[in-house]
């Protein structure tokens, strides 16, 4: 007998910080706040993601991320008071002796070193491979989550009331206007939907393109029909949410099946009126 669960990670980029405007690397040694526009932002996320029933709350523990994951929960019909967890392995791409210099910093030292934004590390920095790492790290905790989740609904309840729960009422997304309905319904594969986990992980841009290329690499993630292949290596707006479905058959961790319902939607960033993309460094 096939046991199918599902579970449901939703990623948010951080809030724009000052930094951010004036094109400064913070990487990891430079925390600071979200600015006003950071905070509008972080606002239309949490208003974008109001209705759904988030199961549990991961973020960054560096502050841009901290304030965009609490403003969104404050806005949440449902989980206001659900506990976030901090987690360093959700910390931006560290960049060394280039964090809190300009961009225009980082593209010199590279060209020195004949090399190009995207795969240079500057001294003290972090390589791809180990951002890679720490997301795969992650990734695979959540894995863990879902099926002791699942070990212990079966323990205090069994299989069969699970058949019956109320996973359909939770299954509510904002992005089902903006995805077509073929990704949608792949997460189903036919049978009914079973709620596990519905997870919202707050992070940040270099982190996050390297989770996804991860995702599409490593894992062989099921893409969006309309998806421009360009758009996989294109900078996540602050507060761009990108959504999944995970597939765990018989609790197995070693073959998830992952579809991409949505990349780096910005609908809820319509009338902010910032300039909400991050400067491009990965």
């Amino acid at each position: 007998m096939i046991n199918l669960r599902n579970y449901f990670p939703s990623f948010c980029l951080s809030g724009e910080t000052r930094y951010n405007k004036d094109k400064i690397l913070q990487g990891q040694g430079v925390d600071e706040p979200l600015s006003a526009t950071g905070f509008r932002q972080a606002d239309a996320a949490g208003l974008f993601l109001s209705n759904v029933k988030f199961t549990h709350v991961f973020s960054s523990d560096l502050l841009r991320a901290k304030q965009t994951a609490a403003t969104i929960l404050g806005k949440n019909k449902f989980c206001k008071d659900l506990e976030i967890k901090y987690d360093a392995r959700l910390r931006e791409r560290k960049y060394g002796v280039a964090e809190g210099r300009p961009l225009t910093d980082l593209k010199a030292m590279a060209k020195t070193a004949g090399e190009q934004c995207p795969s240079f590390t500057p001294s003290g920095g972090e390589t791809l491979d180990e951002v890679r790492e720490r997301a795969r790290d992650f990734f695979e905790f959540l894995c863990q989550l879902a099926v002791e989740l699942e070990q212990k609904e079966q323990d205090m309840h069994g299989a069969a009331s699970r058949s019956s729960g109320t996973a359909e009422e939770e299954l509510v997304f904002p992005w089902t206007n903006h995805c077509s309905e073929a990704e949608l319904s792949s997460g189903s594969g036919g049978t009914s939907k079973i709620l596990d986990a519905n997870i919202l992980v707050v992070s940040h841009g270099a982190y996050m393109r390297n989770w996804i290329g991860y995702f599409v690499s490593d894992l062989n993630c099921t893409l969006p029909t309309n998806l421009k292949k360009s758009q996989l290596s294109s900078v996540s707006p602050n507060t761009g949410v990108s959504h999944f479905i995970i597939k765990l058959e018989n609790g197995n961790l070693l073959k998830p099946e992952i579809t991409c319902v949505c990349l780096n939607q910005d609908s809820h960033l319509v009338d902010v009126g910032a300039e909400c993309v991050a400067p491009k460094v990965f």
